[in-house]
């Protein structure tokens, strides 16, 4: 499913317009985005919750010459499905 299918399973299950939930579904990523920059966890009972946990810096090695390169450390986000959401894929 991309993004243009959500929102129209969002609007006939919601009974709403297409323009509706594309609005709604926009606010609640620029939500979460938001909650994540800050450093907050964003939960949502039974579906799973995003969390950003930091990756140190380390040593890789580039496949094509073998040779030793330096990664950055980065922010990464983490989601962890709920239980109603994995026992509802089972």
């Amino acid at each position: 499913m991309n993004k243009s299918e959500l929102i129209e399973a969002m609007a006939s299950e919601a009974g709403i317009s297409k323009a509706a939930a594309g609005k709604a579904l926009a606010g609640m990523m620029d939500a979460v985005k938001g909650s994540l920059k800050k450093g907050k966890k964003v939960s949502l009972v039974g579906f799973g919750s995003w969390d950003v946990s930091k990756r140190a810096a380390r040593t890789g090695r580039n496949p094509q010459t073998g040779k030793a390169i330096q990664i950055a450390a980065k922010n990464v986000v983490k989601f962890k499905a709920g239980s109603e959401l994995k026992n509802s894929v089972n």
